[in-house]
């Protein structure tokens, strides 16, 4: 399996540190306010990963952080804790800002998008004491100073590959941007611990060796990913947004304390805009999974938007795009329904047979290619799309199952689920149709296509007879 290295820009065979185990770390949330379809982007790629790994016969222990403090609006330290900032914008605390859309996320990513659950899944305030611990271990190598009335800051300037994942030029860096925080010595250093403005107190404070204050945002990863998976790591994921801020002090916290290597891979997604602008709460372009559901869609057509593009290239979205996904999927589903309509009957080895069990092995092939998705899509489509001109007794039902069982295993995309069988009452009447279209009685017949419409059944007349889908 090859992957895409952020670290050293190539694509890499998949090595793990330990043998057929997968230690894998995922930013996650921060949970402040109402996720969007963007935020929800980068996760419905990583659960594809792990189920590839999975299928691979990797055991994949997952961790993924809950960022309920200490992500400041600002990524040089200065602005508002999002967490206070969602609890002045509802007019209640922090803790019920973080209790309500945890909540949220648990519905969205559980049970709309069903994504596989990390192994652990931990909150950034469950391990205060553990971020303690670990900025005085920093603390104690000499890798930090304080600012008077700011809080702990890592001296990036202790490290000689600072900045080796995002490239940085840390020279032109210091040349070119104002310290928003008084008293950093570097541009490039940033808060290990915030101290609470004096004079006031925040929903979300402890005490510290430093002072009354709170966890930098960076800190709580490092500490996480340590705390369940261990010093070191097979593969990190997350935005690429966080490359040249947040997973760039990332390593420089884990690996200026343990004086190991972090991660082996880190994977990075791109972005997805919305009518070709950036999403943006400012601007009012949200669009959220229930506004999805509420046009009518499908969440599993919607993982056919997202995956129809690359985890690294950009994507667009917008309602024709949906649209077009969304036909996508009833054609895949369409197909999915011709599993009720033949039998086990026919022997296995013809061309449509083995065209069927072929395409579980390209999808999976695309997929070891560094989560070719498109290509994986683009294989189903060719093989499904087939079954329109082969008569239904000549489809091997056990073939179409093995497909639509190993898209659903690899991409989470439900075509089984989605696709029950009609009633038996509903077949007779199909039979009675076509009898009555055998005797020319185009009344009867009609009347029976209107019938079964109503019921969300849509009857096709082919070639090869009369095949029955599912309306939209």
């Amino acid at each position: 399996m090859k992957l895409h290295n952020t670290l050293g820009n190539t694509k890499e065979e998949l090595k793990t540190i330990e043998a057929e185990i997968i230690k894998l770390y995922t930013c996650g949330l921060t949970v402040y306010s109402q996720p969007h379809i963007g935020n929800w982007l980068g996760y419905l790629y990583w659960d594809v990963l792990v189920r590839v790994l999975e299928d691979e016969g990797y055991t994949v222990e997952r961790t993924q952080n809950i960022t309920d403090v200490g992500h400041l609006t600002s990524d040089d330290d200065s602005g508002e804790d999002k967490m206070e900032k969602g609890a002045k914008a509802e007019g209640t605390t922090a803790w019920d800002v973080a209790e309500r859309y945890i909540a949220v996320a648990e519905r969205e990513g559980y049970e709309l998008l069903r994504l596989k659950r990390p192994t652990h899944l931990v909150r950034a305030t469950d391990y205060i004491e553990q971020q303690i611990a670990f900025a005085k271990g920093l603390e104690d190598k000499g890798l930090t100073y304080v600012i008077e009335g700011e809080g702990l800051y890592f001296d990036t300037s202790k490290l000689n590959d600072y900045g080796k994942l995002a490239k940085l030029d840390i020279s032109g860096l210091e040349a070119g941007k104002r310290v928003a925080v008084n008293g950093k010595r570097l541009v490039t250093d940033f808060a290990i611990w915030k101290l609470s403005p004096e004079g006031s107190q925040r929903d979300m404070e402890w005490d510290s060796p430093w002072g009354k204050g709170f966890p930098g945002w960076h800190l709580e990863c490092s500490v996480i990913a340590r705390e369940t998976l261990g010093d070191q790591i097979d593969i990190h994921t997350g935005g690429i947004d966080h490359i040249p801020v947040h997973h760039t002090n990332e390593i420089a916290q884990t690996e200026g304390l343990t004086g190991k290597s972090f991660a082996s891979m880190w994977l990075h997604n791109n972005h997805i805009k919305i009518d070709g602008t950036k999403i943006s709460k400012s601007i009012g372009n949200i669009v959220t999974l229930d506004d999805i559901v509420r046009k009518g869609y499908d969440l599993n057509a919607f993982k056919v938007l997202a995956f129809s593009k690359h985890y690294r290239t950009e994507g667009n979205f917008d309602w024709v795009i949906m649209e077009a996904a969304a036909n996508r999927f009833n054609n895949w589903r369409a197909a999915a329904a011709l599993r009720h309509q033949t039998h086990d009957t026919l022997s296995a080895g013809d061309d449509n047979d083995i065209s069927l069990l072929a395409t579980v092995g390209t999808v999976k092939e695309a997929l070891k290619n560094d989560l070719d998705t498109p290509a994986a899509l683009a294989h189903i489509d060719q093989a499904l799309s087939s079954l329109e001109n082969v008569s239904v007794e000549h489809i091997n039902r056990h073939s179409l199952v093995a497909l639509l069982e190993a898209i659903e295993q690899l991409l989470g995309i439900d075509l089984i689920g989605t696709t029950p069988d009609i009633s038996d009452d509903q077949k007779r009447r199909i039979i009675e149709r076509e009898r009555a279209r055998d005797a020319k009685d185009w009344e009867l017949s009609d009347k029976i296509r209107d019938e079964l419409a109503s019921s969300g059944i849509r009857l096709n007349d082919t070639a090869n007879g009369t095949v029955w889908s599912y309306d939209k």
